[in-house]
């Protein structure tokens, strides 16, 4: 199984916390030059020298925040600029606030909408043009569960995450033909800052322990527990490796099982 990622240059979105951080680190250790990209210099500084290169690889970042899609678009065209070739992009954002869909402001829905589809796009119109002369492209974007069976208080991000899919997919069958695929990760219940801020809240807004409310959410996993950053990153980077070149257009769970949709 072909896995090498050696001479190929990635870049990663939200790259250094979480999911994303957890995709750069795998994505390095298949041979990937990785790109981080977040809005805090300090984090990216930290993050960068967490990332493998053991074979070589050459690791970068630039500072950009999501939601400000003109300075991303020009963080992203001085970027290429230096650095002309990309293969792999992982797009990654935090999500929107949660809460009842009905009592969402306009404005909710009009910065989730930026934050996500939009800046995906401005990253991706900008990537897919080295990825054709390459003929080789991956594109990731680390969205939620929510596109299969929408969760109940995320409705403004249940809503922006499905537009992200049917974005995704229409991709996924335009660019095809050029060695370029577009696939989604979806991540269950996985151990970052952001699965604790939500036992904590569910924990707080029940008034309940803490512990309680995590063994709860487990017993709703077949795997009987909660996911691995690295596990999530370790799919991520497999999609991105010419082992993965005929998958292509799908929405992939990696939730333990969580999930009662086929």
């Amino acid at each position: 199984m072909n896995l090498n990622l050696k001479n190929k240059n990635a870049i990663v979105c939200g790259s250094t916390q979480g999911l994303g951080r957890a995709s750069a680190i795998e994505l390095a250790l298949l041979g990937a030059n990785v790109t981080l990209v977040a809005r805090n210099e300090d984090t990216l500084n930290e993050t960068l020298h967490r990332l493998d290169s053991s074979q070589g690889q050459k690791h970068s970042y630039f500072v950009a925040d999501f939601s400000k899609p003109d300075e991303l678009k020009l963080g992203i065209e001085n970027h290429l600029k230096a650095n002309p070739l990309v293969h792999i992009l992982v797009n990654n954002t935090g999500g929107p606030a949660g809460g009842a869909i009905i009592e969402a402001d306009l404005a909710e829905f009009t910065q989730a909408f930026s934050n996500h589809l939009i800046c995906n796009h401005i990253l991706v119109q900008a990537c897919v043009p080295s990825m054709k002369a390459e003929q080789f492209g991956r594109i990731i974007n680390i969205i939620s569960t929510s596109v299969k069976e929408p969760i109940n208080g995320l409705g403004v991000s249940n809503t922006t995450r499905g537009a992200v899919a049917s974005w995704s997919k229409t991709l996924a069958n335009e660019l095809g033909q050029f060695g370029i695929t577009v696939n989604n990760v979806l991540p269950g219940y996985t151990k970052t800052a952001r699965l604790d801020f939500v036992v904590n809240s569910r924990a707080k807004s029940a008034d309940i322990a803490v512990g309680e409310v995590a063994e709860m959410m487990m017993s709703d996993v077949p795997a009987g527990r909660f996911g691995e950053a690295h596990e999530f990153g370790a799919a991520v980077a497999f999609l991105c490796s010419p082992a993965a070149a005929y998958i292509n257009g799908v929405n992939l769970p990696v939730d333990g099982g969580r999930l009662s949709c086929i």
